[in-house]
């Protein structure tokens, strides 16, 4: 009998999260961060793509709280709609993947996203997670924290997977992307580049990217 534990991974859902980190949801147990402050500069609010410009920053408005008030909860951070990002984006991911050989094979399930209205941040990033597992036919995890904490026991902590300034360098093999005659293979983008491009082979390439760079 096996005494080798399985640790649960602590995630912050992220928008549409990147390639490294949605490796690790489609592979390990994980448990979601929902008791943290929000912090900037981070993909809580952002996500990379490829335009025919090369990599292209959506980056989702948020109403900010006054300075009076402190610190505020990433769970209560509320979407700031004036500026109609979600038909932004939306518009944005067509004209970058239309042409991908998947696009309109995930166009039906992906929409609905855009179209639909959302509260909190943190809540419209589950359900970005939650299409992708959908998408990619896999069980969408669905532990949260119930307080934080700065060390948590028993957890394998990859919380800083959220930090948009770490520059880290993966082991990767490189797919077929759109615009890769242009601008050369570009690397980590948020998971939807992987699955309009790779299609039913995303969920391979994500557990292959997974055991090269955090299988230790």
């Amino acid at each position: 009998m096996s005494n080798f534990l399985v640790l649960k991974t602590l995630l912050h859902p992220s928008y549409f999260p990147n390639i490294a980190t949605f490796s690790m949801i489609v592979s390990s147990e994980i448990c979601w961060e929902a008791e943290d402050n929000y912090q900037k500069q981070t993909y809580r609010n952002r996500s990379y793509i490829c335009t025919d410009q090369g990599k292209h920053l959506l980056s989702i408005p948020i109403q900010h709280v006054g300075g009076n008030q402190g610190r505020q909860k990433y769970k209560l951070v509320i979407l700031d709609d004036s500026e109609q990002w979600q038909r932004q984006h939306w518009r944005t991911l067509q004209t970058a993947y239309r042409t991908s050989p998947f696009f309109e094979f995930y166009e039906d399930e992906i929409a609905p996203l855009f179209e639909k209205s959302y509260k909190y941040l943190y809540d419209f990033n589950l359900e970005t997670i939650h299409t992708v597992c959908d998408c990619l036919q896999v069980d969408f995890p669905v532990d949260k924290t119930e307080s934080f904490m700065l060390e948590p026991l028993g957890m394998d902590d990859k919380r800083v997977m959220v930090s948009a300034k770490r520059k880290v360098s993966y082991k990767n093999d490189e797919y077929h992307q759109v615009f890769g005659d242009r601008h050369n293979f570009i690397e980590n983008l948020s998971v939807l580049d992987l699955l309009f491009n790779e299609g039913t082979n995303a969920l391979t390439y994500l557990r292959q990217f997974y055991n090269l760079n955090f299988n230790d």
